[in-house]
């Protein structure tokens, strides 16, 4: 099985990927604008990325392409309802990488209340200011709020008990009871926990329902000189309005992200944000300390193995959860070729389309349950001719999907 692997990769998941007898092709320096040339040259069957963007034009260009794997949790990177047209399954890695992030959250909240990086600044500067240094609030005893409490935000709250801190939170999944058993304050809303905190930790996926979900109303919300750490997504926070309560309410900030990043490794950055004062910002590397890059690769490798072995794809992102199926015809027939087709014939001119196919094959191969998840109600003179025009099919049932 052919593999590109488009971005930087650890030597164990390349290892472990030739030691599943995949030809691997090893790109970490390609290009997203040269990505869909290489996809048709070397047309693999695999595609792994991490922060490459993968978009329809590429998708298009492999013509075999079967999978792609996003090397890491979020998948906005790549273009999903492409793969999703085009009949790709695209998978991620997540939870491998929620430690590395939430240091890096513990690293930037320091980073905003003891202004670390603005003191080495100073001192390769040849400037000593400890008179100014001396401010800091300190973090025992504060509230820090989570929004978002996925595995990051979890590392997180365990991170911040540690230091002593009071932790809120608010998540689509939570529940008081959940919030009881972790020891922690349960908010209803983004904004409850923005009126609480004297920190905040923004920590969903970046999707269209969480686009500017830091806005200018969430930012009033929040206390005079309070910290705002956003390792999730740039698109989630209203950088316009963020720069507005950075001058005028004090607020400090800690950001990974950005609205617009560089679309490869390297490259020239300008950010008006981040050069604001008491704006710390670092280069979108939360997921990348060593442990969590070889904990991911060994998950691309376990997909792969699944995928090239079973056709499964773990943690498959755009597998539609529900179909539109409205009916299952269940046929048990005895196991000889031709007996399926013979049931999709009928089905096909009764213009009802086959949303998903089980079949089962019973002990000693002799016969077969197939379940037809059907667009439609087959008619009667259908089901007649389903059951009477082969003789290997032993039984033809139909029931409604509740």
């Amino acid at each position: 099985m052919n593999v590109l692997v488009a971005d930087k990769f650890e030597k164990v998941g390349l290892d472990g990927l030739r030691e599943l007898r995949c030809k691997v092709t090893y790109e970490p320096d390609l290009s997203a604008a040269d990505l869909p040339a290489k996809l048709a040259e070397l047309d693999p069957k695999v595609l792994i990325v991490r922060s490459k963007k993968v978009n329809a034009a590429a998708l298009e260009a492999g013509a075999g392409l079967s999978l792609v794997i996003r090397a890491g949790a979020g998948i906005d990177n790549i273009d999903v309802e492409a793969a999703s047209r085009l009949g790709v399954f695209v998978s991620n890695c997540p939870g491998k990488n929620s430690i590395a992030v939430a240091e890096l959250v513990m690293g930037l909240l320091l980073s905003c209340d003891r202004r670390i990086p603005d003191q080495v600044a100073d001192i390769r500067r040849g400037v000593w200011n400890k008179s100014e240094y001396t401010k800091s609030r300190g973090l025992h005893g504060r509230t820090l709020g989570i929004v978002g409490l996925g595995q990051i935000g979890r590392e997180i709250a365990v991170r911040a008990q540690a230091f002593g801190m009071r932790v809120v939170a608010w998540s689509r999944q939570l529940t008081i009871q959940d919030a009881t058993h972790l020891a922690i304050g349960y908010c209803q809303t983004p904004l409850e926990v923005a009126r609480q905190s004297d920190a905040i930790t923004i920590n969903v996926a970046g999707t269209p329902e969480t686009r500017h979900l830091v806005n200018r109303e969430f930012l009033e919300a929040m206390q005079p000189g309070a910290y705002l750490i956003n390792t999730s997504r740039g698109s989630v926070v209203d950088e316009s309005a963020l720069a507005e309560a950075v001058k005028k309410e004090g607020i400090r900030v800690g950001m990974d992200v950005y609205a617009e990043e560089p679309g490869s490794g390297t490259g020239e950055f300008r950010s008006a944000i981040a050069n604001l004062p008491g704006v710390y910002g670092t280069h979108h590397v939360g997921a990348s300390t060593q442990q969590a890059q070889v904990a991911i690769a060994h998950e691309v490798t376990r997909i792969v193995m699944e995928f090239q072995t079973t056709g499964g794809v773990p943690n498959c992102v755009n597998r539609l959860a529900k179909s539109s199926a409205t009916h299952i015809l269940a046929i048990r027939h005895e196991n000889r070729p031709g007996v399926l087709a013979h049931v999709f014939t009928v089905l096909s001119e009764e213009d009802l389309n086959v949303e998903e196919v089980e079949n089962i094959i019973y002990h000693g191969a002799q016969a077969t349950l197939a379940r037809i998840h059907l667009s439609g109600m087959p008619s009667e003179a259908a089901m007649e001719r389903i059951r009477n025009g082969d003789s290997h099919v032993l039984r033809a049932e139909l029931r409604p999907i509740q």
